[in-house]
């Protein structure tokens, strides 16, 4: 699979993964790797922010590409989060085999266009939670 990073199509994104061969419908893109930690230390991240890049596999089981920024599948962005483009939308989902997380294509994917995939809605959930609680906090801190 030939894919590469720019600047995704989504605004304050930052950068996104694109490919640059069709992908047919079904097929792996690319697996999701990082750093392997437990559930405590996801815990202690996520209170810290620095739960950009966690994937939660299992229980004990989470993968952090944080600090791994030559693994693309990070990159991958959700067109259907915060911040929306009309006429994006997700083109795959994250699947989980084992111990492993792939992107996987829920559609064909045309050369050149940006991979989208699903972080759920439990995902965008809770962070909106922390965008109200850090504009709360701030006008706190405004006032």
């Amino acid at each position: 699979m030939a894919l590469i990073i720019k600047k995704s199509k989504l605004p304050g994104a930052g950068k996104g993964l694109y490919t640059t061969k069709a992908i047919n419908k079904e097929s792996k893109i690319i697996e999701y790797r990082g750093e392997i930690i437990g559930y405590k230390e996801y815990r202690r991240r996520a209170r810290k922010e620095e739960d950009h890049y966690l994937f939660y596999l299992r229980r004990e089981l989470c993968i952090d590409a944080l600090h791994t920024p030559h693994y693309k599948a990070r990159y991958a962005n959700d067109a259907a989060g915060i911040t929306r483009v009309k006429g994006l939308r997700n083109n795959s989902d994250y699947i989980i085999y084992g111990d492993k997380c792939f992107i996987v294509a829920s559609r064909n994917i045309k050369a050149g266009e940006e991979i989208f995939v699903n972080y759920t809605n439990a995902y965008w959930k809770s962070m909106r939670k922390r965008m109200k609680v850090k504009r709360r906090l701030a006008k706190l801190n405004a006032a």
